[in-house]
């Protein structure tokens, strides 16, 4: 490391008893700290704040200590990967919160008055709220990639935040919006 003071984000750890009161299982207690880290940094990705991470990360551990506990009462077979379970689990909770966000997208231009025709202003609002509907379909990935593209990022560093190469986040965000064309009955040019 650089000597420098380190990210805020690192230095909690996990409680063993998330905000609602769950107790967490030493066992899952242990797999959430070994993917704390990994957790907080992905939800800061998608621009969550590292202490609504952190609740959401002991609330996906608290879920899963009596996931596992109630299966050792049945003859299902016990979870194989605990810390990729509990990541999955914190995956769950990220998305939900990042659906319950408006997206927020700045225009492209910000017309003056009077440079721009109402019909103008008419038509770039009705394609803004087309954008947004058809936005609400996509994933959260999708909707990442999408806000950055319009914010000038290229594809390579896009990818580079998803730790996949440009070519495959240019075929992901052109698979999402082809699936999402297809619910909606459009057909594709290919």
């Amino acid at each position: 490391m650089d000597g420098g003071a380190r990210p805020p984000n690192r230095g909690f750890s996990v409680s063993p008893v998330d905000r609602l009161g769950r107790r967490i299982s030493p066992v899952v207690l242990d797999a959430a700290e070994e993917i704390r880290r990994r957790a907080i940094e992905h939800a800061e990705k998608l621009q969550i704040d590292p202490a609504v991470a952190a609740g959401l990360l002991e609330e996906a551990a608290a879920t899963v200590s009596r996931a596992i506990a109630s299966k050792r009462h049945c003859t299902q077979s016990s979870v194989r990967d605990l810390p990729s379970y509990l990541f999955r689990a914190f995956i769950r909770r990220v998305d939900k919160i990042k659906k319950r966000q408006l997206p927020q997208v700045e225009p492209a231009r910000v017309p003056t008055l009077g440079s721009v025709s109402s019909t103008d202003q008419q038509a770039e609002l009705e394609m803004k709220i087309l954008v947004d509907e058809l936005l609400t379909r996509c994933d959260a990935v999708t909707r990442e990639m999408f806000y950055r593209r319009i914010q000038g990022f290229s594809w390579k560093e896009i990818g580079q935040s998803y730790g996949i190469s440009e070519e495959a986040a240019k075929s992901r965000f052109s698979q999402s919006l082809r699936r999402i064309g297809e619910k909606l009955g459009l057909k594709s040019d290919s």
